[in-house]
């Protein structure tokens, strides 16, 4: 984090103090004292608490009863979570999906999630002669897609309890339709990251997603990776795997989301 320097600190240096205050208090889930502020941030503790007390005062830190120690304060949660609303996924995933098509030539795919499926937003054509791909507006399945699975791995504990107890249907002879099989694969996808789909969804086409997360910590989308079971396989490559999962986390924190 960079430090704040100087004299005096009126002016702009006022705002960065300020920001940077706001900014560690964010990034740390224990309350801090002006002394752990002041050495991180390069000033003096005089300075830390003078912004501290216009910060309470306002309602964007707030004080521990029994300590000198602050946190962040409910208007400051308003205020990320107002402005959280009013982005788009599908607009924070545009340059992610454009470079997974540049960088392995599949289809590249956002979808955001609704209370019957994932709804796919935008998609990116491959590089290959041949079309693989979702067309914007489809609603894919919980338990037979990537993002779908994803969707009851990382969404509410509703969602999935009501799938779980649904009769799942069986879109092609590998689609997983065992409430047993497919808690298996859940726990599975929570513990790696990721989700695939191969030939579950529509024979010899496979999937490759990762969750998105808003400024509240909730699953809200996906994006992923369309093309033939050929090039995506069963078991991705480690670069597919890896550059899936950046773009996920990229898309993320666009959102405010600042978790890992």
């Amino acid at each position: 984090m960079p430090r704040v320097e100087g004299a005096q600190v009126d002016g702009v240096q006022a705002v960065v103090l300020t920001l940077r205050i706001l900014e560690y208090l964010a990034e740390h889930d224990e309350d801090v004292g002006v002394t752990v502020l002041a050495d991180a941030l390069g000033t003096t503790k005089s300075r830390v608490f003078r912004h501290l007390q216009t910060l309470l005062q306002q309602g964007y830190v707030a004080r521990s009863n029994d300590s000198e120690r602050y946190r962040t304060g409910t208007n400051l949660v308003a205020l990320g979570l107002s402005v959280g609303d009013r982005l788009d996924i599908s607009v924070a995933a545009e340059p992610v999906l454009r470079n997974l098509r540049e960088a392995l030539g599949h289809s590249a795919v956002v979808s955001r999630f609704e209370e019957d499926g994932m709804r796919v937003l935008r998609t990116l054509r491959g590089t290959s002669q041949v079309e693989i791909g979702v067309r914007p507006g489809s609603l894919l399945s919980f338990h037979g897609t990537a993002q779908g699975k994803l969707a009851l791995a990382y969404g509410p504990d509703a969602l999935r309890d009501r799938v779980l107890m649904s009769r799942l249907q069986l879109l092609t002879p590998n689609t997983i339709v065992s409430p047993a099989a497919l808690e298996e694969e859940l726990d599975r996808i929570k513990d790696r990251g990721w989700a695939v789909a191969p030939n579950e969804a529509l024979l010899g086409l496979n999937t490759l997603a990762a969750p998105v997360f808003d400024g509240a910590g909730d699953f809200v989308g996906a994006v992923a990776m369309n093309d033939s079971i050929q090039f995506i396989e069963a078991q991705p490559a480690d670069e597919q795997i890896r550059l899936i999962i950046e773009g996920a986390s990229r898309i993320s924190r666009e959102l405010g989301f600042r978790g890992s």
